[in-house]
This record gives C-alpha cells, sequence and structure tokens, in this order.
C-alpha cells in the first residue's frame, strides 16, 4: 500500500507528519512525502526518513497560473505514484491536490485544513470569495476532511464548503509526549520567556515584544527569548528592520533556527504563543508536554490547549495590557506553583494529545484496521 503526503515545506510535513509517517512504515506502507524545499518555522531539518518529492508550492499570495502549475505537477505525480491514499495538509494543497487526485482517479483523497487565516473568517473580501469557491470545487472530491477545532469545522458547514459525512474532528495531529518530555532548565535568577513560532503577526509576535517592552521597565531582569525566522513570502511576517531594532534595543534574545527545539524550550520557565487564531496549536502541545506553563490567547486552536488558572493563563486576541498582565502574574508565581501548572499541562496533553490517540482515528480514513 502507498499513501503520498502533501504539504507546505518540507520541514512542516516533518513536523506535523512525522509520527504518522513512523506508524504507517512500521506497517509495512510506502511513504512519500511533498512540499517545497526547507522550511521557515525555526527548526533546522533533520536527515530525511522517506522520500521526498519536491513541489512548485509558492507562498507569494495566490495566482492562477502558478497555482495551476501545482495542479498540474500533483496530477502528473499521482499518475506516476499510482497511490493507494493520499493525504493533502495546509490550504494550497488541499485545494491544489484534491483536484489533482479527483483528475487522477486516487481512491482515497483526504484532506486537513490545519488551520484558517483569521482575515478568511473575519473579512469579506474578493479573495476569501475566491478562496471559498475553490473550497467549494475541490473539497468535493475528498472521501474524509479532518478539521482541529470545532470552530473551523462549524464554519465550513455553515458556509457548506464541506459535507456532514465527511468532517471528522480530530485534536490535531497529536504529540509524541516520549519525545517532548520534561527536562531541568538550568537555574537562572532571572524568568525566561520564549515566543517559538514564525515571526508573523497574526501569531502575535508584536504583542510579545511590545508586551516584553512595558514588563521590563518593572522587572529588567526578566528576558524574553524569539525563537523563529521571518517568512519573506507571507504578508503578515515582520519587517528585518523591526526585528533588528527588537534585538539592538536588547527587548528581546533571538534565534534564528536550533538543531532540536527542545533545547531552548527546555531552559525557558514560560513559553508564551499570543496567536490571532490556530488550527489546533503545535508551539503550545509541545510546550505543555514539556511541563511547561504556558500564556496563549483565547481563541480557536489555543483555548482547546490550555486549562486558565490551571495549566497556563489565556488572554484576549491583541491585547498588549492583557499579556502585560498574565506575564506579570507568572513573575509573582514562585517556582512551585509554575512547575505544578507544566505538570498539569502535560497531564493534559497525554489524555488528550499524544499522538497515540490520534494516529488510529487518521488510520481507519486510510482503510487501516488495527
Amino acid at each position: 500500500m502507498k499513501v503520498l503526503m502533501s504539504s507546505r515545506c518540507r520541514q512542516t510535513v516533518y513536523a506535523v507528519q512525522h509520527g504518522l509517517c513512523r506508524v504507517l512504515q512500521q506497517q509495512g506502507w510506502e511513504v512519500i512525502t511533498a512540499g517545497a524545499e526547507g522550511g521557515d518555522n525555526g527548526r533546522k531539518l533533520p536527515p530525511e526518513d522517506s522520500a521526498f518529492e519536491r513541489l512548485p508550492v509558492d507562498s507569494r499570495g495566490w495566482n492562477p497560473w502558478r497555482e495551476l502549475k501545482l495542479c498540474w505537477a500533483m496530477y502528473q505525480w499521482y499518475l506516476r505514484e499510482q497511490p493507494d491514499v493520499v493525504h493533502h495538509f495546509t490550504i494550497k494543497l488541499v485545494i491544489c491536490g484534491s483536484l489533482a487526485a479527483r483528475f487522477a482517479a486516487v481512491p482515497n483523497i483526504i484532506s486537513t485544513i490545519t488551520r484558517l487565516e483569521p482575515a478568511f473568517v473575519e473579512e469579506r473580501n474578493l479573495l476569501q470569495t475566491l478562496i471559498k469557491g475553490l473550497y467549494r470545487i475541490s473539497l468535493p472530491a475528498c472521501h474524509t476532511v479532518f478539521f482541529y477545532n470545532t470552530d473551523d469545522m462549524a464554519f465550513f458547514l455553515e458556509q457548506r464548503l464541506v459535507r456532514k459525512e465527511q468532517a471528522q474532528l480530530i485534536a490535531g495531529s497529536g504529540v509524541d509526549t516520549t519525545f517532548f518530555a520534561p527536562v531541568t532548565a538550568s537555574q537562572s535568577t532571572a524568568l525566561r520567556f520564549l515566543f517559538p513560532a514564525r515571526l508573523l503577526k497574526d501569531k502575535g509576535v508584536c504583542e510579545y515584544v511590545a508586551a516584553a517592552r512595558w514588563v521590563k521597565k518593572t522587572y529588567p531582569k526578566a528576558q524574553f527569548w524569539l525563537l523563529g525566522v521571518r517568512d519573506a513570502y507571507d504578508s503578515e511576517t515582520v519587517s528585518r528592520k523591526e526585528l533588528k531594532d527588537w534585538v539592538r534595543e536588547e527587548v528581546v534574545k533571538h534565534w534564528d533556527a536550533v538543531e532540536d527545539v527542545r533545547e531552548l524550550m527546555g531552559q525557558a520557565d514560560v513559553v508564551v504563543f499570543p496567536s490571532h487564531r490556530e488550527g489546533l496549536s503545535r508551539v503550545l502541545l509541545e510546550a505543555a508536554a514539556m511541563g511547561k506553563p504556558v500564556i496563549a490567547t483565547n481563541v480557536s486552536g489555543c483555548r482547546e490547549v490550555v486549562d486558565d488558572g490551571v495549566s497556563g493563563f489565556l488572554v484576549p486576541p491583541k491585547s498588549i495590557s492583557s499579556l502585560v498582565e498574565a506575564m506579570i502574574r507568572m513573575l509573582k508565581t514562585d517556582a512551585a506553583q509554575r512547575l505544578r501548572m507544566g505538570e498539569q499541562g502535560r497531564v493534559k496533553i497525554r489524555a488528550e494529545f499524544d499522538e497515540s490517540l490520534i494516529i488510529p482515528h487518521i488510520l481507519a480514513a486510510y482503510g487501516v484496521t488495527s
């Protein structure tokens, strides 16, 4: 049996699908992944553990000719490989891949709606109308459409972009809680906050830096770390000048990429992710699995992971003042209480989001019986 999986880039393919690929390979499946080369989430690429197909995925907005080129490339790939299952992640691969798979007569077509951009849900414009139309054309080809949160699934059902019998809710792609396990951080008199994500405005990086600036006025020893890279093709990315100014001002310390995200996350005391909207935040899943208390926004894809006041704090999106208050609460919370918060977060992740709980649902859609 053969499955082809595609996502935006090789790094996101690895981050999201590594556990699933491993299980499939153990069961004798041939797994081929695909996307653009490279990555943009601040993690250096590991060696490839499955065959990889480079696709012409362009992140520079929507262009009819570029998307037709992607559709054609995927159609040819499917004809050449003759897969039993195809599985698409992220918006362009879902749309172009589903259309290509339909014309290539792939027996089982699966798509996952990983995240809806805030503007897609909140604003009505020509681009939103276009993307809805493309979803209406492409998604009927899918046998299963997975969603990571109830809000996104409800939106697609209300807009009649997907049929009820297609839609399935799963708790993300799961996280390996053995790999992402608690480590003992080095001793420090300063509390260390970490923002580990792409440096995009809709991920809340500007609010994080603004809040850090305010907190440092009262708590000058507090440290604020950034782990992530600019996405030059995303309109939400921060400018080079902004990033240089933040570092020069010594508001934050910045890392572009690390070999193993656990090294830096393990040394942080609190993980902060004030995103405007997520599918299901992998950043928060990994942080909580490592026993880190978190500060996140009370939005889709974040609130599902954090129990407010138990494993961390939830704040309104785009609210710098609320983020400042949450950071100060963490600073005033003693180390023993922060440890208990982290422990409660890990308990929740192991009970609800461990990949051993999620992968069987995906395998069932592939037609694999346990």
